[in-house]
């Protein structure tokens, strides 16, 4: 696929947020018993169909929002791999058409590693996909079960390697603090898979999140997670291997070789304006200096009838009030390795952060200010959410 050379190439280093375009395909072959995320197993689906929607949402969200150049696009869900090429081409030729696609925009897409999807990695790369992110979740065999993953080690391995043929930029996901774990398995597991590594790694810990099957499982005894300290002893082995492979952490559950950190999700932590169709999309988006967040409907089959009746399927699409656009900025920003700054935050908030409360929580260890920097310590990142509610009230 030919994209135009309207836009200047992505300089991947630069700290400004860029601009995104998600695309959620929402359909999975079964869901996993961890997942929260808006997915759903269905027998079949009309692809062409809801191309056609995909793309008419885009041409209504363009609209919508001030012109700028896109950085990155990425395609998630769901299970995006489970999108035929077809579809691909289609969602990425509106964007081009409507923004404008440049040879260094990065363009990702989410896969499962079975070897029916790995089929479509030549056809993919081949449309203008440059990097693919794997659900790997676990490299034996037994926990990959428990996760209802319908993959093997040794298919996940495979269709690491031929990611590695067909992308220049690859990364894999894996799970930890899973039942039983010890530490000294969990090194032992990661050793194995920086071995296999590209540029890039998203390491998570295995949380139990309501609504889940999971969550009903967990509160019945069925099984346990490591403790708090377990699993901060597992967050810290996490840490110094990867540092040592030379991936470091660049966001709390992200690491990568410097230069291959995802764009796309560098302009999420950023506080970038990105736009978010398919079912169930988030999106954050700027027109004539007001910014906004939307949200499509979640189910796929209301999202369709409603795309082909209105031309969208928002359900909400609410200001965002400058105060509030700080605070995300700031809870956000400080996930990152560069922080945030602080002139940023006082600019939206219209009042600096309190200089009382930055010597305070620096003394406590869990903040470091550098010039107009703010950026908080391992320490601080294990304990966001309520640090921040400290710090900003």
């Amino acid at each position: 696929m030919s994209f135009s050379n309207s836009l200047h190439t992505l300089n991947r280093t630069t700290p400004e947020p860029g601009f995104g375009i998600y695309v959620h395909w929402p359909f999975c072959q079964a869901k996993c018993p961890y997942c929260d995320f808006n997915s759903h197993v269905v027998r079949s689906v009309d692809q062409s169909q809801y191309a056609s929607a995909l793309v008419q949402e885009l041409e209504n969200m363009a609209g919508t929002c001030d012109p700028q150049a896109v950085t990155s696009v990425f395609f998630g869900g769901g299970t995006p791999s489970l999108m035929e090429p077809a579809t691909v081409e289609a969602v990425l030729g509106a964007i081009d058409r409507l923004w404008g696609i440049n040879q260094g925009t990065e363009i990702s897409l989410e896969a499962n590693p079975t070897s029916v999807e790995a089929e479509k990695f030549r056809a993919l790369a081949a449309l203008g996909v440059n990097r693919v992110s794997l659900g790997v979740q676990a490299l034996n065999d037994k926990d990959l079960k428990f996760l209802g993953r319908l993959h093997s080690v040794d298919e996940a391995l495979g269709a690491i390697e031929l990611a590695r043929t067909h992308f220049n930029r690859m990364s894999f996901d894996l799970i930890y603090a899973r039942p039983e774990q010890t530490g000294k398995a969990w090194e032992a597991e990661l050793n194995r898979a920086l071995s296999f590594a590209v540029d890039h790694l998203s390491l998570y810990q295995l949380t139990i999140e309501e609504g889940t099957p999971f969550f009903d499982l967990h509160a019945r005894g069925a099984f346990s997670v490591p403790d708090e300290e377990a699993a901060a002893a597992l967050y810290e082995i996490t840490q110094s291997l990867c540092q040592d492979a030379g991936l470091g952490a660049y966001e709390i559950s992200n690491h990568a070789k410097p230069g291959a950190e995802c764009r796309h999700n560098l302009t999420y932590w950023r506080y970038g304006d990105y736009v978010g169709v398919g079912p169930g999309a988030h999106g954050r988006i700027t027109m004539d200096g007001a910014k906004s967040a939307t949200v499509t409907e979640r189910m796929p089959a209301k999202w369709l009838a409603a795309v082909q009746k209105n031309g969208h399927g928002l359900v909400e699409k609410e200001p965002i009030t400058s105060l509030h656009s700080a605070e995300e900025m700031m809870l956000m920003g400080l996930r990152l390795n560069e922080g945030v700054s602080l002139e940023r935050y006082a600019g939206l908030a219209g009042v600096p952060v309190s200089p009382d409360r930055l010597v305070q929580f620096a003394a406590d260890g869990l903040l470091t200010q550098d010039g107009d920097r703010l950026t908080a310590t391992p320490s601080g990142r294990l304990v966001l959410n309520k640090l921040l509610g400290d710090l900003l009230a």
